[in-house]
């Protein structure tokens, strides 16, 4: 809620940006994103900050957001614009596009989409001055915001020595056909949004590692192997359908080629877009559901790298092919980051229940997605069912053990019930 005295800005003009416009600049984020090769979590930390600046740019005149000073962590105050002849929609999408290109090492090229916000809004009668102070609005926050974002930490993770695999038994060791180097091993000390520390929510500890063909863990790696050898048409399909790996790699002769995905975290963006269209979400509300989900991925990004790197276990592939069968191979390709626990199972635990706050546990919805990808659309019944699918998708796909998906959804459930809990959302 705008402080006392605040200025509001001018209605001067009959066009509002649509709702819609909040996806689309979501989307142009995503474009860079798999052009650069972003990984998951640092993906997660851009879609964050890019629409924490929009809903801060918005709250200056909207009442219905509330504030979020003393609700996020080391949160500054953010200056009230002092400008008047302004449009709150549009000053909201600029910042999110301020403040992504920026912070996203390729961020000039969403140059475009900011050009052709502004044109669309010229052509449909906002006046030139309504345009001008829409601008400096946006940077104003921006500045603000990117601030913000470069005190949490991440900009000091380079620092660090270089991440070294541990030698011995039943830790994580990098996996072909790369052999890629571990994805930002230190990511979970960087400043959360809403949790107090990546400790905050930790899962059970992991199974146990043992080459007894009696013990737990030696069962859940049978078990791994045997799926991958009996998977139903239904299973693949599922497994193909919540990859998203940023950047597989596949053999092709003497070369590898790249293939790249959106980010779990981009896939649940979408996912909410599409159901804030579905419902005919104001732009308010479709700006504050992107918001807290974004930030809610980052917590729970934070919270899963956290316990990656502390448990560093090592992969299915590695251990099958070792004590099982030399020539066994994992439906999809594994990542290259420790197993426990699923990263997938994790955001995908906690997206579901902060979607399920906005619209309710009985929403069925069709998750196009993927189409771009080649991968047929699939129902789900509600976004808790979409979680359980994609967590046993990881199952499916061979690259986690069944304790490393059942915790991951747990604890990305406790992380999604205390963002709902903080009461930051209505």
């Amino acid at each position: 809620m705008p402080a006392a005295g605040a200025c509001r800005p001018t209605e001067s003009s009959s066009y509002q940006p649509g709702a819609d416009q909040v996806s689309r600049v979501v989307d142009a984020m995503n474009d860079v994103m798999m052009h650069d090769v972003t990984n998951p979590p640092l993906a997660a930390r851009f879609f964050a900050y890019a629409t924490l600046a929009g809903y801060e740019t918005l709250s200056h005149s909207d009442s219905t957001l509330r504030p979020l000073l003393r609700r996020l962590n080391q949160y500054p105050s953010i200056p009230t614009p002092t400008v008047t002849n302004y449009n709150p929609q549009l000053a909201a999408l600029l910042a999110m596009l301020e403040t992504a290109g920026r912070l996203q090492p390729s961020g000039r090229n969403l140059d475009s989409c900011r050009t052709s916000l502004l044109d669309d809004s010229r052509k449909k009668g906002m006046p030139d001055d309504i345009l001008t102070g829409s601008q400096k609005v946006a940077k104003t926050i921006a500045d603000a915001v990117v601030r913000y974002a470069r005190q949490d930490g991440y900009n000091r993770l380079s620092d660090y020595p270089r991440y070294t695999p541990t030698k011995g038994e039943g830790y994580w060791y990098p996996t072909p056909p790369a052999f890629l180097s571990a994805v930002e091993p230190h990511f979970g000390q960087i400043r959360p949004f809403l949790i107090d520390s990546a400790g905050t929510y930790t899962p059970r500890p992991p199974t146990v590692f043992s080459t007894n063909k009696q013990s737990a863990f030696y069962r859940q790696m049978a078990d791994v192997c045997r799926a991958g050898q009996t998977l139903t048409s239904d299973q693949k399909a599922s497994a193909q359908f919540w990859d998203c790996n940023p950047f597989a790699v596949q053999d092709a002769g003497h070369l590898q080629i790249g293939l790249k995905k959106m980010s779990p975290g981009a896939h649940w963006m979408a996912i909410a877009g599409a159901a804030c269209r579905r419902q005919r979400a104001s732009f308010s509300r479709t700006l504050q559901v992107h918001t807290v989900l974004a930030m809610t991925l980052m917590d729970a990004f934070i919270c899963c790298w956290a316990e990656k790197y502390r448990s560093n276990r090592i992969r299915p592939e590695t251990v099958i092919r070792q004590y099982i069968d030399p020539d066994w191979k994992p439906l999809l390709q594994t990542p290259p980051f420790p197993e426990y626990v699923s990263g997938h199972s994790v955001i995908s635990g906690a997206s579901a229940e902060v979607l399920t706050h906005f619209f309710g546990d009985n929403l069925a919805y069709t998750d196009s997605t993927e189409i771009g990808f080649g991968l047929a659309p699939r129902r789900f019944t509600s976004f808790r069912q979409a979680a359980q699918e994609a967590g046993l998708s990881r199952f499916y796909g061979g690259i986690h053990f069944n304790d490393s998906v059942t915790e991951g959804l747990n604890e990305g459930q406790r992380i999604g019930e205390y963002v709902v809990a903080t009461r930051l959302v209505k």
